[in-house]
């Protein structure tokens, strides 16, 4: 079983200057240690507006930064936002090639939907139209990063003329594609599509043996690549301290992972936000013992597993192995997690716990590798073939015509624009300033 780390970047109130750019620093230096330590993946998410909770709004960014600080550590999108409204398909398949590029293919290629009511209609997307806008656009932001020229698409969701996307990828045909999962039936949607599971839910190893049985068995039956290769993996979240005495670990740890919890309600279910007004940290705090208590029962079944001694972990990391779980993904940083803290947990976790798992891990794979070979050689039997643009139609520059006051005239038609270019190019940097 691999282990990823989790970039969440929260910040609860009440903030002081410079918080944030602490955060943001104190994160970098997170992924530094993991890459040392040999950690294999660090996930950042892509949230907007969710105060407090997530402060990741631009994870583009943070990973470039990532990628000049490390060697050898995944760098995941955990996820990128796919509805053309938060980032037009051309954008991403720029952005992940220039990443992949920079960090000598090491990108990992999650994608979502977004799903909280803050965030959707703060771009203007109905939630109806939230998962045909993604797969439609995962569908041809992977066709972009393979072909030249992209031929264009004329879509429900987005449209643009053909164009030549560049820079490519350097890992081919492209990343490693992911989807986020938070429940069996979009487990199963990444199995059909030959997307890695990304299941950002705590679940015990009970339930993990379940979803992974189910997830496999459809990519078997049922895989109809989405991307341009197919990407069998399935990851769990878990939340994370480590510390040698098990009593401390849970006092530096039980109160992150439970506000981490707190936040996904107040935003995706039953919160009422005021913004930059409510204070989420305060309402957590102030939340009814009895509530906090049943919120502490149901997270013992799955979440509090990561936090412990590195012997509690070793036993609750291997029954998730022994369940199927591919990646097991650390959720290091919650709440108001003391950096130190972080970092002593990461290093002992590196020490005591992870090399009980890395040499299987090898094994693992390569027979997992074995078994699934005939089936992936099915599932790329199914991909469309890319068309190739035989008769590419040229696309003319031609200059834009200015009045003398400084006002735009339309586009001029070609038989019009010899005559204007004389007249375009004779005048000061090709625009003529508007009179006083």
């Amino acid at each position: 079983m691999k282990f990823g780390i989790f970039v969440d970047m929260q910040l609860p109130r009440p903030w002081h200057d410079g918080d944030e750019s602490r955060l943001f620093h104190e994160a970098l230096e997170q992924v530094e240690l993991a890459d040392r330590l040999g950690i294999d993946f660090v996930w950042a998410q892509e949230h907007h507006f969710l105060e407090e909770y997530c402060h990741s709004s631009a994870p583009e960014v943070f990973l470039a930064a990532c990628s000049q600080r490390t060697k050898h550590i995944r760098l995941g999108h955990g996820i990128v936002v796919m509805s053309p409204k938060f980032n037009h398909p051309a954008r991403v398949a720029e952005r992940l090639a220039a990443l992949d590029i920079l960090s000598h293919g090491r990108v990992e290629w999650g994608t979502g939907e977004s799903g909280s009511r803050m965030e959707l209609e703060g771009f203007g997307v109905d939630f109806v139209d939230k998962r045909p806008m993604w797969a439609e656009a995962v569908r041809e932001t992977a066709r972009m990063m393979c072909m030249e020229p992209y031929p264009g698409f004329q879509g429900k969701y987005f449209s643009m003329p053909h164009r030549n996307i560049v820079p490519k990828p350097l890992q081919k045909p492209h990343p490693p594609l992911w989807t986020a999962c938070s429940n069996r039936d979009s487990v199963n949607l990444a199995a059909r599509f030959g997307m890695g599971a990304l299941t950002f839910a705590f679940v015990n190893a009970e339930e993990a043996r379940f979803w992974v049985q189910e997830y496999y068995e459809t990519f078997k039956t049922d895989c109809t690549p989405i991307g341009r290769t197919v990407n069998p993996n399935i990851s769990m979240l878990t939340g994370f301290m480590c510390h040698k005495e098990n009593e401390t670990a849970i006092e530096r740890g039980h109160e992150g992972a439970q506000f981490f919890a707190f936040g996904l309600g107040h935003y995706w279910r039953d919160g009422i936000h005021v913004p930059g007004v409510s204070n989420v940290w305060s309402d957590y705090k102030n939340k009814p013992r009895s509530a906090l208590q049943a919120m502490d029962r149901e997270r013992k079944k799955a979440g509090m597993g990561g936090i412990g001694d590195p012997e509690h972990l070793i036993e609750n990391f291997r029954a998730l192995e022994e369940a199927g779980v591919d990646q097991l993904i650390l959720l290091q940083q919650s709440g108001n997690y003391r950096h130190e803290h972080i970092c002593e947990s990461l290093e002992l976790f590196a020490n005591r716990v992870m090399p009980q798992f890395k040499d299987r891990d090898k094994h693992r794979e390569l027979s997992k590798q074995e078994d699934l070979a005939p089936f992936i050689a099915t599932a790329r039997t199914r991909l469309q073939g890319l068309e190739k643009m035989t008769d590419i139609p040229p696309v003319e520059a031609y200059p834009l015509v200015w009045q003398r006051d400084g006002s735009r005239t339309e586009q001029l038609p070609p038989d019009r624009r010899p005559g204007m270019t004389a007249l375009w190019q004779s005048q000061v940097g090709g625009r003529p300033k508007p009179k006083k």
